[in-house]
């Protein structure tokens, strides 16, 4: 797996992931459960991650979408 995005806003991974979905480019989000551990507020960021073979489509989704990659 590569990291294609790295964000503390989960609004921008929800969105990120649906659209990558949509263009059938599976998806991982990693970094999930880190919210245990801070308590809920957000201060940690998390990665979405997706096959190497898939990166270059999915950062020019994300681009076209003018989603900020955060790396």
């Amino acid at each position: 797996m590569k990291e294609l995005l790295r964000s503390t806003d989960m609004t921008t991974i929800a969105f990120a992931t649906a659209l990558l979905r949509g263009e059938d480019i599976a998806c991982f989000e990693m970094d999930v459960n880190m919210s245990v551990l801070e308590g809920g507020i957000g201060i940690f960021p998390r990665r979405l991650m997706v096959h190497p073979d898939d990166h270059a489509a999915a950062v020019q989704v994300l681009r076209d979408n003018d989603i900020p990659l955060g790396l």
